[in-house]
């Protein structure tokens, strides 16, 4: 009959159906959530460690090549591990590896910050490395399972924007941390965040795993990580020995033999390999990760060298120079959303395309810029420049890297990527630092190569800076042209990356 009421079973299905749905989305929330809050400790520690480092260098009497050990004992690890802990990821959870590796990035920053010398300062952030391999394609495993295409480019947006945001607070928090109390609290903010993460993602994140994954390939993760650290040893003790050095091109000759042996030993493994070369032939994937290795060379040099400048050229404390980058994090924190979201309309081949150009363009303001000038009309320009061009570029890369393969795979996949990427910025910063020396030392031509050596790192750890001291006559002059070098380098590569993006990834696949 027209009027007769609905049974009430029909009811309790419906409310059962909603309460069903509303327990999904929560779930997908909160599991977004987690991801943001364990991925978003390696970018605050990323921030804050690059900011700290003229303090640490200072306080553990550390030389130049000192420093860049510290970053680059993490990026090393990371980036020749991350492989596996995609790959681990896929096999064996991909939310137990995530915890797995959130647990062991936590107790590596504690030990960071009992550290009583710089070579166990070091060691420790090798150790964190290993936890960021595990937790960072963990995460982006988790997101590429628990949304589906049609969600992923904007929770994807979500992760990179608020992991800005996390970022964001991290250079500030810890510049102040390194001034009020000491660089070693810097290592502890990590623990909240660990907590929190960790309790998410045991309550809400779903289990999920590759049913087909492969076996482990420990074969490539050793020849890989031992030829990245000889390269990386080669590339860091060059300025100082010169090339002419037998260990020097031991390193240099070795790396790149080892690369190779993995290179062989990865197409040997097949199905197996922790860097499935089959899926380079990918156009999408290859030129994405091609953007890839371009863009994050420019952005990890630069933002490795960039406290440098402002601390030794501007004149700033270590608490100015974490807020003068606040910008670049404030604006990727805002944008990144509204960017995946525009690359999921329109493709993501124009924002693949300008967004590398358009950060190059920033980096080499930075150039130009007079770090001892006026921050609003000097560094803010530029930082803006570059923080819109990455902001353009992120989400829709992240996206069409994991988009390109499937979602089966997303585990290696977003692996891939991420090695990628921190290879690019471990590689960044002992090229960028052959670069910062040899212009900073072509300035000095009266000085022998192990005088410029002590200047260079004596400028950079703030020594005799002031009154003199170790810092030879035009010292500062010639370290301002060096970090200029620099920024003008990591500009074009930048600007190479877009030309690249443009050429490799098509309309049809980059629209997904």
């Amino acid at each position: 009959m027209f009027g007769a009421a609905r049974p009430p079973c029909d009811e309790g299905i419906i409310r059962a159906t909603v309460g069903r749905g509303e327990l999904i989305v929560r779930g997908k929330t909160l599991t977004l959530a987690a991801t943001i809050l364990g991925s978003g400790m390696a970018f605050v520690d990323g921030s804050v460690v690059n900011v700290a480092l003229p303090a640490i260098q200072q306080r553990l009497h550390a030389d130049a090549a000192g420093a860049q050990w510290v970053a680059n004992a993490y990026l090393l690890m990371l980036g020749a591990l991350v492989l596996v802990g995609g790959g681990m990821a896929d096999r064996f959870g991909r939310r137990r590896v995530f915890i797995a590796g959130i647990v062991v990035f936590t107790l590596a920053s504690i030990a960071c910050g009992l550290a009583v010398s710089m070579t166990t300062l070091i060691a420790a952030r090798a150790a964190q490395g290993i936890g960021a391999a595990l937790l960072t394609p963990a995460s982006l495993a988790l997101l590429g399972a628990t949304f589906n295409e049609r969600e992923r480019g904007r929770a994807v947006g979500l992760w990179a924007g608020c992991g800005a945001l996390m970022a964001a607070a991290g250079p500030v928090l810890g510049g102040w941390l390194v001034d009020a109390v000491s660089w070693r609290a810097i290592f502890f903010i990590n623990v909240p965040f660990a907590i929190v993460a960790v309790l998410l993602g045991r309550a809400f994140a779903p289990e999920s795993r590759d049913p087909d994954a492969r076996r482990l390939d420990w074969l490539g993760a050793l020849t890989v990580a031992a030829g990245l650290a000889a390269l990386t040893w080669g590339l860091t003790s060059l300025p100082e020995r010169g090339s002419d050095d037998a260990l020097v091109r031991s390193g240099l000759i070795g790396g790149g033999v080892l690369l190779a042996v993995f290179v062989v030993a990865e197409w040997r493994a097949g199905r197996e390999a922790m860097m499935p070369l089959g899926f380079f032939c990918s156009r999408v994937f290859a030129g994405a990760n091609a953007l890839t290795l371009l863009l994050y060379f420019s952005l990890g040099g630069a933002l490795f060298f960039i406290p440098f400048g402002l601390i030794r050229l501007g004149g700033y404390s270590t608490t100015g120079a974490g807020a003068g980058l606040l910008p670049f994090a404030l604006i990727m924190g805002a944008g990144s959303s509204l960017a995946g979201a525009i690359a999921d309309r329109w493709g993501a081949r124009l924002s693949l395309t300008a967004g590398p150009i358009v950060a190059g363009a920033g980096f080499a303001l930075l150039g130009f810029a007079n770090l001892a000038g006026s921050y609003w009309t000097a560094v803010l320009p530029a930082l803006a420049v570059m923080s819109i061009g990455m902001t353009i570029t992120v989400a829709p890369l992240t996206a069409t890297v994991i988009g390109a393969i499937g979602e089966e795979h997303a585990g290696v996949a977003s692996g891939v990527n991420n090695a990628v990427a921190r290879v690019a910025g471990l590689l960044a910063v002992a090229i960028l630092g052959v670069v910062l020396f040899r212009a900073f030392a072509g300035q000095l031509p009266d000085l022998s190569r192990a005088r410029a050596a002590e200047a260079l790192s004596a400028i950079m750890a703030g020594e005799g800076v002031a009154g003199g001291g170790d810092v030879p006559a035009g010292g500062i002059k010639a370290f301002a042209h060096a970090f200029r070098m620099v920024m003008w380098n990591a500009g074009a590569c930048a600007v190479a990356g877009g030309l690249i993006g443009g050429l490799l990834i098509g309309r049809r696949s980059a629209r997904r």
